[in-house]
C-alpha cells in the first residue's frame, strides 16, 4: 500500500473527494501534482503536501477543454520526467429535472465529468505506456448504476465513466497499465452539502444506507491508494 517514489495526478484536488485523495497519496509517500481551475484553493493543499515531505506541482486548467488538458499533462511530465498515478475526480452537477435540462446543462456536466475522464486518460496513457506502468483511478458515483435524483445528466455521465473503465482496463492492459474506479454514495462534500442540509432529503438517503450514515472524506483514501498501489496489480475494469 505504500507509494513511495511515485508521482500522482489528482484532478479537481482543491476541495472534497479530490482534495482528501491528493493528501492521502502523500501520506503514503507520493508527490503530488494536483489540478484545477482555482490556483488559490490548490496553493491550500500543496502546503498540507509539502508538510508531509512530500512535492507539490500545481496545474491549474479547465479539464472541460481538451487544449487545457494537453497543456496540463505536458506541465506535469515536464517537472517530473513520468507520471504514476492518474485520478480522474474532476465533476460538477446541476441538479434539474429531466424535463428543464437544456444543452447547455448537458454539455457542461459531460465536458466536465466524462469528457475530461477520457481526454486526460488518453493524454496520460501515453506516458505510462513508455513506462510500461501506471494506475488510472476513475471517481464516478452509485448513481452510475442505480437510479437516484441527482439528475438525469450527472447520472448517465457517471454510468459513461464505469463502462469506459471497463474498455480502457482493456486496452491499456498490454501497456502495463491498470484502470479501476470508485463509485461513492453519499459523503459530505461542497458537492452535496445543500442537499444534504435539507433533513428530508438526508433521511432518505440514510435510510437507504447500511451503514446508517453519510461518508466521510478519510473513507475513501483507503481505496485510492488501495488501486494506486502494487497491491492492487491483478485488479482492473473495477469500480468498487
Amino acid at each position: 500500500m505504500q507509494l513511495e517514489g511515485k508521482i500522482a495526478l489528482v484532478t479537481g484536488a482543491g476541495k472534497g473527494i479530490g482534495r482528501a485523495i491528493a493528501i492521502g497519496m502523500a501520506e503514503q509517500g507520493a508527490d503530488v501534482a494536483i489540478l484545477s481551475r482555482t490556483r488559490q484553493d490548490l496553493e491550500d493543499v500543496a502546503k498540507e503536501i509539502i508538510n508531509l515531505g512530500r512535492k507539490a506541482y500545481i496545474v491549474t486548467a479547465d479539464v472541460s477543454k481538451v487544449s487545457d488538458i494537453e497543456e496540463a499533462v505536458r506541465d506535469v511530465q515536464s517537472q517530473t520526467n513520468r507520471i504514476d498515478i492518474l485520478v480522474n475526480n474532476a465533476g460538477m452537477n446541476i441538479r434539474t429535472p429531466a424535463i428543464d435540462v437544456t444543452e447547455e446543462d448537458w454539455n457542461k456536466i459531460m465536458d466536465t465529468n466524462l469528457k475530461s475522464a477520457f481526454f486526460l486518460s488518453r493524454e496520460v496513457a501515453r506516458i505510462m505506456k513508455e513506462q510500461n506502468t501506471g494506475r488510472i483511478i476513475n471517481i464516478s458515483s452509485v448513481a452510475g448504476c442505480v437510479a437516484i435524483r441527482t439528475g438525469v445528466v450527472y447520472g448517465a455521465a457517471k454510468a459513461g465513466m464505469i463502462h469506459m473503465t471497463k474498455i480502457l482496463a482493456m486496452e491499456f492492459a498490454k501497456y502495463g497499465i491498470n484502470v479501476n474506479g470508485i463509485g461513492p454514495w453519499y459523503f459530505k462534500t461542497p458537492l452535496t452539502e445543500k442537499v444534504l442540509s435539507n433533513k428530508e432529503y438526508l433521511d432518505e438517503v440514510i435510510s437507504r444506507t447500511p451503514m446508517g450514515r453519510v461518508g466521510e472524506l478519510k473513507e475513501l483514501v483507503g481505496p485510492a491508494v488501495f488501486l494506486a498501489s502494487d497491491s492492487s496489480s491483478y485488479i482492473t475494469g473495477q469500480t468498487l
